[in-house]
């Protein structure tokens, strides 16, 4: 359904089409409006009206995930002064990026920004893309097209089309690629356009502004490998659930929203599973993505963050999805022996 990669949009169809496309100019997107007709229908609160027994499970299972109830945390031991982390969403929303006093606070107690990756620009992404090419196009005479239905490809070419990218070039796209694309609706895409920044490069700013060394925890090659590590079987799943719901993409992102608001983001995975359930995707679909998109980079985000935390004065901020569960950022933390206390 596209969802989680609403969590992290490093790569932006404008990129995607000026590399994929010789340096193709995007269409204009569809004019959108207000800024607040990008907010959509919450599908929890819509599952928990149709069909209460499925938002019991939902939750039930949100809450036996350890740590998934704050956003921001205290990262403490002795000899160093403290650190923070936070979780962010890579959304322009207004009520995301409005930061609160206390992530403001930690901001002022701190010395070093650490982001997932240091640069989103569009110029570093497109540099990326234009070397990684065999990771997010198909290279060896398969095509998209031949892998899916003709009506799913339909939908495939709306999307592509409607993102501004050369439709021509749809069946050379990878699975993830186009999921990702789905990820994000119009009205966000145009925001971007119009120079609306997401959280993490607000906060990015925010540092900078203040002198502080803005960092990053992972470089863009590597996410782009974690995507395509995704075995394409588990892709096309992910795909076919995201082409399912291609005509809600702001409804999506207004769950994200959210779930992210009220401190619920350990319920996002679950609700995921569960409408992948509904049109018949099983739930292994999702199992590379827990391994790869989460567990794995959390290791190495832990590892790479290890220095600035023995330093101290860290304010590290990576995607929410990041920090709950046995194996997240939190968890993680405590087992490297840092103090780590929920602060909201």
């Amino acid at each position: 359904m596209g969802l989680h990669t609403a969590i992290r949009v490093a790569v932006t169809a404008l990129a995607l089409s000026a590399c994929l496309a010789g340096g193709a100019q995007a269409a204009e997107p569809e004019k959108s409006g207000k800024a607040d007709q990008c907010r959509g229908v919450d599908m929890l609160a819509e599952t928990k009206a149709r069909d209460p027994e499925l938002f019991s499970k939902i939750m039930a299972q949100a809450d036996t995930v350890r740590n998934g109830d704050a956003l921001l945390w205290k990262v403490e031991r002795d000899g160093a002064p403290a650190s923070y982390l936070f979780g962010t969403v890579h959304l322009t929303d207004e009520r995301v990026t409005r930061l609160s006093p206390a992530v403001h606070q930690a901001l002022k107690d701190s010395k070093t920004v650490a982001l997932e990756v240091a640069d989103l620009s569009e110029a570093a992404t497109t540099k990326v893309i234009a070397k990684s090419a065999p990771l997010v196009i198909y290279k060896d005479g398969r095509r998209l097209d031949g892998l899916l239905t003709d009506s799913e490809y339909e939908t495939v070419k709306k999307v592509i089309a409607r993102s501004g990218m050369p439709v021509d070039l749809a069946a050379s796209y990878k699975p993830w690629i186009v999921t990702m694309i789905l990820s994000v609706s119009d009205c966000e895409r145009k925001k971007k356009q119009e120079g609306a920044k997401v959280l993490d490069m607000q906060i990015a700013e925010i540092g900078k502004a203040r002198g502080m060394d803005v960092v990053g925890l992972q470089s863009i090659p590597e996410q782009l490998k974690d995507e395509a590590l995704v075995p394409e079987a588990q892709q096309l799943k992910m795909l076919r659930t995201s082409l399912k719901f291609a005509d809600r993409t702001n409804d999506l992102m207004e769950t994200l929203v959210q779930l992210y608001l009220n401190r619920k983001i350990a319920a996002l995975l679950p609700f995921q599973i569960a409408i992948a359930r509904q049109i018949g995707i099983g739930d292994d679909a999702y199992a590379a993505f827990q391994t790869k998109r989460l567990i794995d980079r959390n290791i190495r985000m832990s590892n790479a963050a290890a220095p600035l935390l023995e330093k101290g004065g860290a304010f590290i901020a990576v995607g929410a999805l990041h920090l709950p569960g046995d194996k997240g950022l939190v968890s993680l933390l405590r087992s490297a022996g840092y103090t780590v206390t929920p602060i909201e």
